[in-house]
This record gives structure tokens, sequence and C-alpha cells, in this order.
């Protein structure tokens, strides 16, 4: 958008130099010759004027559509972490779960086996002592 303004102005400031010459050569009295720059100097500051005004509007309406397509682009995003984030915390949630009941069988699979060891230890001995 630089680059654009930057051509107006050089076009103005030659439109401008140029209609001064092209005065300054015309062969009109010192009167007319002032009017005829004044009328063009005029003409210059309200088409500058009327540029300045919409380059003013179209870089307003600019920022308010940037504005609303980064407003509804974080409101996507915000929108699609909280439903990784919930997605997240239910995989953790099943995660503690299924790690409770493993240690759980764990420990039940624990006790089952050392109520066989000490059963199995128990039995020897009075076999043994039964044998002497």
């Amino acid at each position: 958008m630089s680059d654009n303004s930057n051509k107006i102005t050089y076009f103005l400031a030659g439109a401008s130099i140029g209609a001064l010459v092209a005065l300054l050569f015309a062969p009109k009295s010192g009167r007319e010759l002032r009017g005829d720059i004044t009328d063009a100097t005029r003409r210059s500051i309200d088409y500058t004027s009327e540029n300045a005004k919409a380059l003013g509007t179209k870089a307003s309406d600019l920022y308010a559509t940037g504005r609303e397509k980064a407003t509804d682009l974080y409101s996507g995003g915000r929108e699609k972490a909280s439903g990784l984030l919930e997605s997240g915390k239910g995989l953790l949630s099943e995660q503690r779960n299924r790690m409770a009941a493993a240690i759980e069988a764990g420990k039940q699979a624990y006790q089952e086996k050392k109520s066989e060891a000490l059963a199995l230890d128990g039995g020897d001995v009075i076999e043994s002592d039964g044998g002497l």
C-alpha cells in the first residue's frame, strides 16, 4: 500500500510542476497567470484531499476486515485448543483408571501368590515334621 501512495505522490508532484511550467510559459498577463496558478493549486489540494479521504476509508476498512479475521481465527483456535484439552483430560482419566486397575490386579495377584507360597512352605514343614 505504501508503494501506491508513493506513486500517487510522485504523480501529483509531477502534475503540479507540469501545470506550473505550462502556466509560466503561457502568454498571459500577470493577474491572469496568478489566477490560473491559484486555480491549479486549489484543484490539486482538492484532488489530494479527496484521495487522502478515500485512502483513509480504505485503510479503515482493511483494518476492520483484518481485525475481524484475526478475531475469528483466535476464536477458532481457542475452541480447538479447548477441545483438545478436554480430549486429553478424558484420555488421562481413562489411563489413570486403567493404571489403578492394573495396580489393583497386581496387588491381588501378589497376595494370591504369597498365600500359595505360604501354603506350600507350611505344607512342606508339616510333612517333614510328621516324617520325623
